[in-house]
């Protein structure tokens, strides 16, 4: 049996073209972000972290996490964030302690060298930050709407991930 879409009238079908378009972009931005972080650290002469892990350290902050916790706030895949926490932490950029409460549960923070990672990502934010400003490329406005659409579409795909079970 094959599956055939529904039939679209012309406003539904421009909106699921323009849809589709969302959803290519966000997957390219993502690659694209890693991407600009590969280069920068390349040039910094930092080579013995990925950009993923790099974009880990700037998302776990000052904060003290677990993987769950990084897994249900929705930034990472199950084993990837596994594997790439054991790797941070045998680098030295994390460190990690079990749980008094849990002993199966272990807590992450960033270590001096995980902070200073962190860092260089924030500055290389500030200045995209700035070069996008300068360039009247957005406003603060316009970087307002986005992330409210975006968020808006966050929620329908989280609502739509509860109903399948």
């Amino acid at each position: 049996m094959t599956h055939q879409a529904p039939l679209l009238d012309g406003s539904l079908r421009a909106f699921l073209s323009c849809y589709l378009d969302n959803l290519a972009l966000v997957e390219r931005l993502h690659r694209l972000l890693l991407d600009v972080i590969k280069d920068e650290f390349e040039r910094l002469g930092i080579l013995e972290i990925n950009s993923v892990q790099a974009l880990l350290l700037f998302n776990i902050g000052e904060n003290e996490v677990t993987a769950g916790e990084l897994k249900s706030r929705g930034y990472y895949q199950g084993s990837n964030v596994s594997y790439n926490l054991k790797k941070l932490v045998e680098l030295g950029y994390m460190h990690h302690q079990r749980s008094e409460i849990d002993r199966r549960s272990v807590r992450v923070r960033l270590t001096e060298k995980g902070r200073h990672v962190r860092g260089l990502l924030s500055d290389l934010f500030a200045r995209h930050a700035e070069g996008m400003e300068k360039r009247n490329l957005i406003d603060a406005t316009g970087m307002d709407d986005i992330n409210t659409a975006l968020r808006r579409m966050e929620r329908f795909w989280t609502e739509q991930i509860r109903y399948i079970y």
